[in-house]
């Protein structure tokens, strides 16, 4: 996994392919290509688990994937944050902060829809048992995550 765990990003929210919320039922915000292109490119494609903010809302837990999707064949590497939490709304344009803190497992293809969901589901499991461990616990509070007032978003 990445040596430069914990590995702070921020950026904007953009559309997507859709597909996380639509045929998945677990929506996903994706990073523009200018914040994907700035990660360290020797950052291993996988699953993480970290701490998640949409503008200066609350801080969430969240798993991570990083890579080229190959169920869905994609071309451009994509980062994209499934936050564990139900927003009322969707946050296109706000301002995501990450902390990304620990690695589930590397990216893998998959049969069906059905056995990409479940791994998901299993992922969610993994990255809410390790977040409540205390080294992962404390960047929950990290400074990083208070934005400059005025940039408020629907919790």
């Amino acid at each position: 996994a990445m040596r430069q765990l914990p590995y702070f990003c921020r950026g904007e929210v953009v559309k997507g392919f859709g597909r996380g919320s639509k045929e998945l039922g677990i929506p996903t915000a994706n990073f523009s290509e200018q914040v994907v292109d700035s990660f360290p490119s020797d950052i291993p494609t996988g699953i993480y688990y970290g701490w998640a903010c949409v503008g200066n809302g609350d801080v969430h837990k969240m798993v991570l994937s990083i890579g080229w999707n190959p169920f869905y064949k994609n071309t451009k590497k994509s980062v994209e944050t499934h936050i564990i939490h139900t927003f009322k709304e969707d946050f296109y344009g706000e301002i995501l902060s990450i902390v990304i803190t620990g690695y589930i497992r590397p990216e893998k293809n998959f049969d069906s829809l059905d056995a990409l969901i479940s791994a998901i589901q299993e992922d969610i499991e993994e990255a809410k048992r390790q977040l409540d461990l205390p080294e992962h616990l404390k960047l929950k509070e990290d400074n990083f995550f208070h934005l400059p007032e005025g940039k408020i978003v629907n919790n």
